[in-house]
């Protein structure tokens, strides 16, 4: 099983995750022909999809759904609310309404061999969802675009063996950036977006044995850098009672705009 940032960040957004049969998104908030690229880089293509797991219905999640649904006709999974959201934008054009899935938070769901649990999480978008993904004995999970955690995201990754997660903002540059007020508050909110130490503190709480591999995901071009989030989450896990140290984890950062390394589990 395989888990690879094509793109993450606040300009686009996709995940590939897949077994040796069974391969999807997790988004399509960069072009298609990016899109492709990426897959090409890990020896695949568009055709070969087997679905298209949507998190919410913002540009940088779904800019080229509607081009791949028209070329393509993969099948697409999200929540109802998602599916709303997507049909009343008038960027992504027609879509064959055929292709959608409606899907629920917490109801498991297979495409093919891959065995996919929706997670309700707090983001200001109509019923926004993020990813578990199981494949026999191994999980992987893609948490981004939350403003706030609670148990129920906690249980819902809770023994992922390889993790992308949201590491959005460093508090301090959003404060003294060029943000306007309005929107520096939407992102500080519980609707938001997560931020360095919030993103360590989550993670402290999925730390488990047979965590092999933790990708940093979903970083602003204005008000994070590469360098603040891995030290910023290192630094919470340090300081957390727990029993790991970070130089024992593979912690890395997602690209903004390149294929990052595949995490094989």
């Amino acid at each position: 099983m395989r888990i690879c940032s094509i793109a993450s960040g606040s300009s686009g957004n996709c995940i590939y995750v897949g077994s040796d049969d069974t391969h999807v998104i997790i988004d399509a908030g960069i072009s298609g022909r990016r899109i492709e690229d990426g897959l090409n880089q890990l020896g695949l293509t568009t055709s070969d999809l087997s679905g298209i797991l949507i998190t919410h219905e913002h540009s940088d999640h779904i800019a080229s759904i509607g081009v791949l649904a028209r070329k393509y006709g993969i099948p697409m999974y999200a929540t109802g609310g998602t599916i709303r959201g997507i049909t009343a934008s008038k960027g992504v054009g027609p879509i064959d309404k055929s292709l959608f899935n409606e899907i629920c938070a917490d109801n498991d769901f297979m495409i093919d061999d891959l065995k996919v649990r929706p997670v309700a999480v707090s983001h200001d978008a109509l019923e926004p969802v993020a990813y578990r993904v199981d494949h026999g004995c191994e999980s992987v999970g893609v948490c981004t675009d939350l403003g706030t955690y609670d148990d129920r995201i906690i249980e819902g990754f809770s023994g992922v063996n390889a993790l992308i997660i949201e590491a959005n903002h460093d508090v301090n540059m959003l404060q003294v950036g060029r943000y306007p007020y309005i929107l520096k508050q939407r992102i500080l909110s519980d609707k938001g977006h997560l931020s360095n130490e919030n993103c360590g503190k989550l993670l402290c709480a999925l730390l488990h044995d047979d965590l092999r591999s933790i990708t940093l995901g979903h970083l602003s071009a204005e008000n994070n850098l590469a360098e603040l989030a891995y030290e910023a989450v290192r630094l919470e896990i340090m300081m957390d009672d727990n029993k790991y140290d970070p130089s024992d984890l593979d912690i890395r950062v997602a690209q903004r705009s390149e294929v990052s390394q595949p995490m094989a589990v």
